[in-house]
């Protein structure tokens, strides 16, 4: 198995980022990808849907707080996009290249994962078979990213790095984990 920890960065910007932290894990064993989140610091000043009682397929959770990752297999410019709110909505996206042939991800009618949330913390985790998308043998590229909506409607971008002149989750080259 290999298990590895992450820690996201705000995109620079010119406008103060919020005092948090973006940490967590990833990990792939027998085609099972495991992935969470914690959110740690000043939560007050976040925006954080109430969990739902009844998880859906939602479109444009980037548009609020979400958790997001992107998976990729080496040397294929198809990739998925998982968006993961705190309110337990969620959805995926599947690309046949940068930004093109955008469709949801039909092999999967649910991705239920679980949010734990603390007055200073929220942790989210994720675990499911990768079978219905991706073979075992095949090497993954990985991006891990969250868009944090504050109280004051400002909007950040945090992820493990960032390639562009602009934040963009979909740039390749910022898929670095590899599974």
């Amino acid at each position: 198995m290999t298990k590895q920890t992450f820690s996201l960065q705000p995109f620079p910007s010119a406008e103060l980022s919020p005092d948090l932290k973006i940490t967590g894990n990833i990990s792939r064993e027998n085609n099972q990808l495991a992935i969470t989140y914690q959110l740690t610091g000043d939560l007050k000043q976040v925006v954080i849907p109430p969990l739902v009682d009844i998880p859906n397929r939602k479109n444009e959770l980037w548009e609020n707080t979400c958790f997001e990752f992107f998976l990729g297999m080496q040397n294929y410019s198809r990739y998925w996009e998982f968006n993961l709110s705190p309110a337990g909505d969620w959805n995926i996206y599947r690309f046949d290249d940068y930004r093109r042939g955008m469709q949801e991800e039909i092999a999967f009618n649910q991705l239920p994962f679980i949010v734990q949330s603390q007055p200073d913390s929220l942790m989210l985790s994720l675990n499911f078979d990768l079978n219905q998308i991706i073979p075992s043998a095949q090497s993954l590229e990985v991006a891990i990213t969250t868009v944090v909506k504050q109280i004051d409607n400002h909007v950040t971008y945090w992820a493990l790095v960032h390639k562009g002149a602009e934040a963009d989750f979909h740039l390749r080259d910022s898929f670095i984990i590899i599974l």
